[in-house]
Order: C-alpha cells, then structure tokens, then sequence
C-alpha cells in the first residue's frame, strides 16, 4: 500500500471502509450528545432545575463506562460489523423512549441508559485497525474519531434549529426522536455495506474471555489496580444522586449501588485472576510480551483529552448563557465550534504521530492541554465572548489532537485486544467525563476549567517519563498455531 492515504480514492475497499464507519461513529454521538445543546431547552420545557439538569449531562456519560468495557470486549469476540449495528439501533430505541419520558424520573433513567450509544466508538477503533498498516493508522484512526466526533458538533447546529421551529415546547422531543430514527436506519444499512476485514485476512481473537490478558506479574497488580477508578466514577455519581446531594434514589438505594459496585469489582479481579493467574508460575515467552504500562498511560491520556472533550460540550452552551446572557440558540451554536474542530484537529493528531512519533507528539499535544485550560481558570464575567470562545478552541484544538494521539498508539500495543484496549481507554474518558463534570457541578466554571488544567498537567509528567514509543513488531499467532509478526512501526 503506498504511503500516502488518499481518502477520496472511492475505489479502495478499506477508504470506502473509513467512511462507513466514521459515519456511524458520528450518529452515535448525534444521538449520544445531542443533549448538550439541547439541554437549555429540555430544562426550560420541563423547568429542570440546575442540579437537575446538571446530573442529567453525568448520567448521560455514566453507562458508557461499562459499556466501552463490556462492547470492547465482545467486538474482539463477535466482530466490528455486528456490535455496531445493534449499538445503533439499540441506542436509538433506548434515546426515543427517553425523548418521550413524562416524568424527571424515567428522564434520568432513560438518560443514564442512553450512554450505552457512546461505547459505538470503540467499534470503530478495531474496524480501522484491521483495515489499515501501522504507518496509516494514526491518520486512519484521526479521520474516523475527529470526523465521528463530528456528531456533537452536527447535533449542536441541526437539533437546536429543530426544537426552536418544531412542535412548541415538544420541539424537543421532535429533535432527539428525528436524531435516534436516522441512527437506527443507519444501523441496519452499515450491517450490509462492511465486513470485519479485508478478503483473505485473519480476524485475530483473544484466546480467553471477560478479562484482558497480561503478560507479567506486575502487569497483573496494575491491571487490577486500574479498573478501581472505572467503579470509583460509578460510586461519584451514586452519592451525586444520593440523599446527600440530589436525593433521586433513597438511602437504601444507595447503599446497595455502593455494595453492588464493591461486589462487580471483586467479580472483576476475580475474572482477570483467572484469565492471567497463569503468568505468576509459567513466564509468558519474550515474543508475545507486551507492557501493559503503556495501557495504562494511555487510559489516563485519554480521561483528560476525552473526558474535557465530553465534559466542555456538555456544559459549554450553559456556561454561555448564564455567564454572558446569550441566547439559548446562539449559545449552542458557539458551543457547537468546539466539537466542530474535530474534524482536523483529530486527525491531525494522528497525522502528527505518523510522521513524528506517538510519544513526542503527546507530550506536545499536553503541554498546550495544560496550558489552555490553566489559562481558562482565570476567565471572569468581564471577559469578552471572543476572547472566551477563542481560548476554549485553542484549548480544544491540544485536546482533540491528544485524543487522536491516544487512538494512534492504541492498535500498535497488541492486535488481537485491540477492543479491549481501545474499550478500557475509552472507558478512561467517561471517567474524565463523569469526574470533570461532578467537579463542575460543585464548583463555579473557571474552577471547573483550573480542575482539568491540573489533572492534565499531572499526565503530562506520566507521559513524559514512562510512555514508551512503539518500536519493532508485535506478535499474533494465527488459527493454525503459526506465528506473524505485525509492524508497529
């Protein structure tokens, strides 16, 4: 394959593949974050008040974090084609059902199991991998996420003009139902249109199920110790919804959410004692080896380039109108700017990785995440809207490239997991979500935004002193017991 991706060349199976397949990225998150935006007019309709609208942006991002884990793990097992087209369509039923709901009740519910949607992303991320070389993958994985991601900022120029103009106060309802009915259409013709991999080529598939295989003792203890923060976000918003705070569940309620959480974790260490305890008495061979450090760096890469991502679009039309008083729709269309950068800002993370390598290319992406952000926590009202907007997008820009910085390691660390990978750090960004999102609703918007600069600079030190860059090959062993070598490089 030449090296340069050209992605108007129709005529080329795996092109045509990328389009596919970013486009049901980007109606998952049409469907998936088209709350933001419509948040303003979903509060008014129904006179939410602030916390309540508040905690329906977190629930919103709150299922995603087991689903990323949970499709990761069966999109490895059952294949891309599959598992995207029953996440469009399972996810668009779900999202229509919450568009009707007629109580804040079966809102919340509906909301926090709409976020099932979001874990499409992960899909994708294997499809992409299979399709394309290690020397094209970042800027093939950049394409499929930044234009994917695309969705939020389609979401915040079309639903909002929908509910202004259509159905009254059930404007709406119209919006999100017109958004879930598209994706699920979507669904059924992606099903018909793709397969898994290219003619002739092996769809490689963990050897055990319902944990990730690691490949040394030490990566064991770090595996385990990394799935605590994916309950720990889960546990955050139990107690947000507990009588402490919102008092949506009782007190009971909330003290079974909280054992049933600890109960799923020990299931969970449980599970991956079972699928790795064998590394502890019979070394994993030097060739199939891989470090699961690199993993972990990338998850908590990922919760701050992601996990802002979701958390600045879901708040960002709210901040607009209640710091400087602007319209509802004009609002979200400002907000809408920052989403719409994906479109080059991710692929041009992953672009950059390419051609200058993964690990210098996040610590250039993280130095201005950090910066952006820190810059952001000293905003006040007397800021103008330009000077505010044109922060956010500078910030946003370092972010969205980061994410694509992030996707373009994530195939390279071990082929046959690369939906588990891609599931845990995925899973890692709706941490971020839900963590920056709590914060935000505690705090006042430029604490929110100090908060993220903090977290980021934190992660930077990570990457900066223990990423390591891909190098050499990876080994795969075929059906037939025979070995292959993938380059990572």
């Amino acid at each position: 394959m030449p090296e340069q991706l050209n992605i108007f060349n129709f005529g080329k199976a795996n092109i045509r593949i990328l389009h596919y397949t970013w486009f049901a990225f980007f109606m998952t998150f049409v469907v998936w974050l088209g709350l933001g935006p419509m948040m303003p007019f979903i509060k008014e309709a129904l006179g939410l008040t602030d916390q309540q609208a508040k905690v329906l942006l977190i629930l919103n991002v709150a299922m995603t974090i087991p689903a990323r884990i949970v499709v990761g793990m069966l999109v490895d097992k059952l294949g891309p084609r599959i598992m995207y087209t029953g996440i469009l369509i399972t996810g668009g039923l779900i999202s229509i059902g919450f568009a009707w709901a007629d109580s804040y009740e079966k809102l919340a519910l509906l909301r926090f199991l709409s976020g099932f949607i979001g874990a499409g992303f992960v899909v994708g991320i294997r499809m992409i991998g299979e399709w394309f070389p290690a020397k094209q993958t970042g800027l093939a994985q950049g394409i499929y996420g930044g234009w994917g991601n695309f969705g939020s900022a389609g979401a915040a120029m079309t639903l909002p003009f929908i509910a202004a103009n259509f159905g009254g106060e059930d404007g709406w309802r119209i919006a999100i139902t017109v958004a879930s009915l598209a994706a699920i259409a979507y669904g059924v013709v992606y099903y018909f249109i793709v397969t898994n991999t290219p003619k002739g080529s092996t769809y490689f598939k963990p050897k055990k199920l319902g944990a990730m295989e690691v490949t040394s003792g030490g990566d064991l203890i770090l595996y385990i110790l990394m799935n605590i923060p994916l309950f720990l976000a889960l546990g955050v918003l139990t107690w947000k919804l507990s009588p402490a705070q919102m008092s949506l569940i009782d007190q009971g309620t909330t003290y079974f959410i909280y054992a049933a959480l600890v109960g799923t974790y020990l299931i969970q260490v449980w599970k991956i004692w079972q699928v790795n305890s064998h590394v502890l008495k019979q070394p994993v061979p030097e060739l199939h080896r891989y470090k699961f450090k690199q993993v972990a760096i990338l998850d908590w890469a990922y919760l701050v380039t992601f996990g802002t991502e979701l958390a600045v679009v879901s708040m960002l039309a709210m901040f607009y109108v209640e710091w400087f008083d602007i319209p509802k729709v004009t609002a979200a269309l400002l907000a809408g700017i920052y989403p719409f950068i994906n479109l080059v800002a991710r692929p041009g993370g992953g672009w950059i990785s390419d051609k200058i390598g993964r690990k210098l290319t996040l610590i250039i992406v993280f130095a201005g995440i950090t910066a952006g952000f820190l810059l952001l926590g000293f905003v006040d009202k007397s800021w103008s809207i330009p000077l505010v907007v044109g922060v956010t997008i500078i910030a946003g820009i370092f972010s969205k490239a980061g994410s694509g910085a992030v996707y373009a390691m994530v195939p390279l660390v071990q082929r046959r997991m690369t939906g588990q990978i891609a599931g845990m750090a995925g899973a890692f960004g709706n941490v971020g979500a839900v963590m920056f999102l709590t914060v935000n609703s505690l705090v006042d918007y430029n604490e929110f935004f100090m908060f993220i600069g903090i977290v980021s600079a934190f992660v930077f030190m990570l990457i900066l002193f223990f990423l390591e860059e891909p190098k050499g090959q990876m080994a795969e062993t075929l059906p037939d017991g025979t070995v292959q070598m993938i380059d990572v490089k």
